[in-house]
């Protein structure tokens, strides 16, 4: 994964989520971004998916400047998997149709060519048992799992996932991060919003921290956390890391 930004705001209304943000790095698997609640983290994420607009700045992602004109944006989303900490999956859909349902509507596949990628897919991630399981049937680590598995199988060039186990217990927590780092470990890009800093530290070939709308530190894991430069980042981790 190749991510450049350049000046970077983002405003809504008065108030400003992101500052001026510049950051570039290039063959990079998987960049988490960690920080205090209201950081701008997930306003980041969802600017590089093509959700929100800049208010100022760019953003390119594998050497392609984003363009946030309405219909190169459609084709932009296309091309990312995005997976929220609540799921986001039709409830009155199978597992199954979650993932043939986008495969069909967005990426023009035919049913039957839908239906194997999606019992695929599926079938990789444990899940095929339960394709034909609603969201209410499944627990909250199947329901991330079928969410990722609906990212995935569209092949996009990166997969964003924000805050992907807040919503979950601990045991489906560690069972939903072993996934992330399977994906990680077999060569696949993802972008990483969250607040599990051990899981951040293990799996991130980069980390950056962001406060009040600006990074207050990036670099590789090891460094940033075993020796942090800034005041913030100092701050931010005696605090979760104290307990």
């Amino acid at each position: 994964m190749k991510l450049e930004l350049q000046r970077l705001i983002k405003r809504f209304g008065t108030h400003t989520v992101l500052d001026g943000i510049d950051l570039a790095l290039e063959d990079v698997h998987c960049l988490a971004l960690i920080g205090p609640s209201g950081g701008g983290k997930s306003t980041l994420l969802r600017l590089v998916a093509g959700l929100e607009y800049p208010s100022a700045g760019t953003v390119s992602l594998n050497g392609a400047q984003i363009d946030y004109t309405d219909e190169a944006l459609l084709r932009h989303r296309r091309s990312i998997g995005t997976v929220f900490q609540a799921y986001n999956l039709f409830p009155h859909l199978t597992a199954l149709r979650n993932i043939t349902l986008p495969l069909e509507v967005v990426h023009g596949r035919s049913a039957e060519d839908a239906r194997d990628l999606a019992r695929a897919t599926l079938d990789r991630f444990q899940l095929l048992a339960h394709a034909h399981k609603r969201p209410a049937e499944l627990s909250g680590g199947q329901r991330q799992r079928v969410a990722i598995a609906r990212a995935i199988a569209i092949k996009p060039q990166v997969v964003l996932l924000d805050e992907p186990t807040s919503a979950l217990d601990p045991e489906m927590t560690a069972e939903v991060l072993e996934l992330i780092e399977e994906l990680k470990n077999e060569g696949r890009d993802l972008l990483l919003v969250t607040h599990e800093m051990g899981f951040a530290r293990h799996v991130a070939d980069r980390v950056a921290l962001l406060a009040e709308g600006r990074i207050a530190e990036f670099g590789p894991p090891e460094q940033l956390f075993a020796a942090p430069e800034s005041d913030a980042t100092r701050a931010f981790l005696r605090r979760v890391l104290k307990y």
